[in-house]
């Protein structure tokens, strides 16, 4: 029997899209709270003896996690036969080391939460700095699917000529890829953060490339200081308005209009994280990567790859 896909609140369109992919059942559920803020789901498709898999995406966590516990423990007390975890964004990968005195490294807390209820995971390009693999905390199979191909055709068919422009050293893994896939130059900026919210960009000579349209590529814009700064910079060195394109459009508060009056030409992303941006669907690629996980396959090229 196929595997049964559950969305969680406003994973609606990223679950029909692996539906659609794989061939699956979209499963029904009620899922709400409760007047004093606790979550109540009840599933109402026959799941006992299924694969399972669950969709949501981890932005804005700390509302979302408790939820997708109950949810999956739920399943699992009524007796499907897996449960795997379908999270386009994965949550709490930033605090992955003690940076200071008194912090705990909270990724693996958070691991270990979500690996006592499921069997299997899959996300898409988490943020892996100090990590290098989501092995080393997880103790359930987790697979990284790559947005590198996606983000390349979309870059490819939309803008001529472009240079791709990763606003911090971070960013490298990503604009390697994602320039090796279109066949165009890349250049690094250097970022210096004095602050959850202040910014300053150091711009490499790019004279060279005046011809051609720069493309800010990260993997994910919270504040969006950092992709306004590395834009401004852009502009006073002769650059023509750049393009961001992103993995995970988190935008908090009003980034996301802050970065739009911030001269740029345009803002493009996965539809890893719900927003108005979304126009790259990873949706295929992650149905990919659950089928992949619940056939047992070994983690190599991710698909997407």
């Amino acid at each position: 029997m196929e595997p049964i896909v559950f969305a969680m609140p406003g994973n609606e369109v990223m679950a029909d899209g692996i539906c659609r992919a794989q061939g699956w059942e979209r499963g029904a559920w009620e899922t709400r709270r409760f007047p004093d803020g606790e979550s109540y789901v009840r599933f109402q498709s026959a799941i006992a003896g299924r694969d399972l898999v669950i969709v949501c995406s981890l932005a804005d966590p700390d509302r979302k996690a408790l939820a997708l516990y109950l949810a999956a423990s739920v399943a699992r007390e009524l007796g499907c036969r897996s449960v795997g975890l379908a999270l386009p964004y994965l949550a709490y990968m930033r605090q992955d080391a003690r940076f200071q005195a008194g912090e705990g490294v909270t990724a693996r807390h958070f691991a270990r939460l979500l690996s006592s209820v499921c069997d299997a995971l899959v996300t898409v390009d988490p943020h892996l700095h100090r990590l290098h693999r989501l092995g080393e905390i997880y103790s359930v199979p987790a697979r990284a699917v790559k947005s590198a191909p996606g983000l390349a055709a979309w870059i490819a068919s939309r803008i001529a000529r472009p240079l791709l422009v990763g606003p911090d050293e971070e960013s490298e893994q990503w604009v390697a890829e994602v320039a090796a896939g279109i066949g165009c130059p890349s250049v690094l900026l250097k970022k210096t953060r004095t602050g959850d919210r202040a910014v300053s960009v150091t711009v490499p000579g790019i004279d060279a490339w005046r011809d051609r349209t720069p493309v800010l590529l990260d993997d994910i814009a919270s504040t969006g200081r950092t992709l306004m700064a590395a834009a401004a910079r852009l502009r006073e060195v002769g650059a023509q308005p750049p393009w961001c394109v992103l993995i995970h459009a988190i935008f908090a508060e009003q980034a996301y209009e802050q970065l739009l009056a911030a001269g740029v030409a345009g803002v493009a992303s996965t539809n890893c994280v719900t927003h108005p941006s979304n126009c790259i669907d990873m949706s295929a690629a992650l149905g990919e990567a659950i089928a992949a996980q619940l056939a047992g396959q070994p983690d190599g090229a991710a698909p997407g790859a």
